[in-house]
């Protein structure tokens, strides 16, 4: 595992780009009949395509394989996984604590090691919560996606180190990393074992600390992953601030 200085890119909103080779990103088009160096041109999508475009949340991919290149999936056992609605016991209505779970005897990675602590909604209607623990003390030799919503990992002791699509981003205690929905990824663990909390929600995204300021006029009638010259009358300068979270 590498253990070399992460960099990343900062700003909520924004709009970002990087290449591992220098020339790879297409100039001034998102998706050319013959991409640079013969890779395939994917998107993912974060919002409808019915969604206005300053609202519009989309991510262009130039892959050496497409992603559709994967063994077939297969069925796994639940474990201790539920999700909403759980319906395995009545919700009491007493306060309620737990101790810590104790880590498995057997090697488990990241999601072998999940427990459901609660949760509710329904992660069908695309609204709720859940609550999870990991106990993980192997990393991870395969992928993960949650297709219910967005996965905010809490580490609590030593550090994980997340290999996603996007990137790779290393989470310590007190600090917190989002997983987006579809995004699939895989958990080192440079500091073995780990016991943190996740909340996964299964709705629309999380929350905005600040909702990004809408600027100009809406182009109507474009295709979501288009581009297009804004009007250049009436352009405004929109002021952002850059907010860091850290708990």
């Amino acid at each position: 595992m590498k253990e070399d200085k992460l960099r990343y890119l900062t700003g909520f909103g924004n709009e970002h780009a990087t290449e591992a080779v220098p020339g790879t990103l297409p100039a001034g088009q998102n998706a050319p009949q013959r991409p640079p160096r013969g890779l395939y041109t994917e998107q993912i999508s974060g919002t409808p395509f019915t969604a206005p475009r300053a609202e519009n949340r989309r991510s262009w991919m130039y892959r050496i394989r497409p992603s559709a290149m994967h063994p077939p999936f297969r069925r796994i056992d639940n474990g201790l996984v539920r999700t909403a609605p759980i319906n395995d016991a009545p919700s009491p209505p007493n306060r309620l604590r737990w101790n810590a779970l104790p880590f498995p005897d057997e090697p488990a990675d990241f999601i072998d090691g999940l427990i459901t602590m609660g949760g509710n909604g329904d992660a069908s209607a695309r609204c709720g919560v859940a609550v999870h623990i990991y106990r993980a003390n192997k990393p991870m030799e395969r992928v993960f996606y949650d297709a219910d919503g967005e996965l905010l990992i809490v580490p609590q002791t030593g550090r994980l180190r997340l290999a996603t699509e996007l990137g790779e981003v290393v989470a310590a205690p007190g600090e917190v990393a989002v997983i987006p929905r579809g995004i699939k990824f895989r958990v080192d663990l440079p500091d073995r074992p780990r016991q943190p909390a996740r909340l996964p929600r299964a709705g629309r995204g999380l929350r905005r600390l600040r909702r990004a300021h809408r600027g100009g006029r809406e182009i109507r009638g474009q295709f979501m992953g288009c581009r297009a010259r804004p009007f250049a009358a009436r352009r405004r300068r929109l002021a952002r601030q850059l907010h860091a979270v850290r708990l």
